[in-house]
């Protein structure tokens, strides 16, 4: 059995990778695991008081380590953070994976996440802050995504199927 992950979750906050890579995850009866939480986990506290603690530098270290450690051991399907793909480490790590970019436009993240409930990024004006990261990120995702699949409007279990169907062979 592969100790690479079936797929791998790339997206802007809100996007649905860890909704969606449930979904998945279920559908395709094998394990779930989202990096943001591994983390939170190591550092024993929340992200955003690794934020505030720490800093986001710190938290990016613990993100690099967190990817390689998905990629390398999680034969299930892996979310990466929204800003993962920020670090050219993790950009070249992805390369021979299958990655989905779950892509979703500014109105339906902010529908899904609220402004700034527990995201450091988002604490300063919210709607601005987001459309930025999303328009900074969103040619990193294209970058390393195998496919894209455009998440508004639909509901997880509909996405979980369409991605299911692109990972048959």
């Amino acid at each position: 059995m592969s100790t690479r992950p079936v797929c791998v979750l790339v997206g802007a906050p809100g996007s649905g990778k860890t909704t969606v890579g449930q979904a998945l995850a279920a559908a395709l009866g094998v394990e779930f695991r989202d990096t943001d939480t591994d983390i939170e986990q190591l550092a024993g506290k929340p992200i955003p008081e690794i934020f505030v603690d720490e800093g986001e530098e710190h938290f990016r270290t613990l993100e690099r380590a967190a990817v390689a450690a998905g990629l390398a051991a999680h034969p299930g399907v892996l979310a990466l953070g929204g800003g993962a793909v920020l670090a050219e480490e993790n950009r070249s790590a992805l390369i021979g994976h299958t990655v989905v970019h779950l892509s979703v436009e500014l109105p339906d993240a902010v529908k899904r996440i609220g402004l700034g409930s527990g995201r450091p990024l988002l604490a300063l004006n919210p709607r601005a802050t987001l459309k930025h990261l999303m328009e900074q990120r969103r040619p990193l995702y294209a970058e390393v995504a195998t496919a894209t699949v455009l998440t508004d409007g639909r509901d997880p279990e509909e996405l979980a199927a369409e991605i299911a169907a692109l990972l048959k062979p």
